[in-house]
């Protein structure tokens, strides 16, 4: 079982930035892929980024292209997303995911296996 905790959400104006961290409780997390999703008020939650378990290959929402960058550091058993130059249409509760790979490149896409509990994320206009 792994745990995954978020954590840096907060209030920041548009054109800020915010770096949220994923820890989690196994240092087999090194074996799964890790991605971001968010949720806004009254919307589904949708996919942010992801990365493989090797860090090698990442890939991003349209909305997020250039802004974010999804990164990880499987020493520390930690996963990051770097959000730069926000939008007030970024404000949402984010969650880190996890889902086991056997693939060191693979991306992780759907059915994930653990979610954390989220961090809020506001961007004031």
């Amino acid at each position: 079982q792994v745990q995954l905790v978020e954590s840096g959400g907060g209030l920041v104006q548009a054109g800020g930035s915010l770096r949220l961290s994923c820890a989690a409780s196994e240092r087999t997390v090194s074996t799964y892929g890790m991605a971001w999703f968010r949720q806004a008020p009254g919307k589904e939650r949708e996919f942010v980024a992801a990365i493989s378990r090797s860090g090698g290959s990442t890939y991003y929402a349209d909305s997020v292209k250039g802004r974010f960058t999804i990164s990880r550091d499987n020493a520390k058993n930690t996963g990051y997303l770097q959000m730069n130059s926000l939008k007030p249409e970024d404000t949402a509760v984010y969650y880190c995911a996890a889902k086991y790979s056997p693939y060191y490149n693979q991306i992780p896409s759907d059915g994930m296996d653990y979610w954390g509990k989220g961090t809020q994320v506001t961007v004031s206009s």
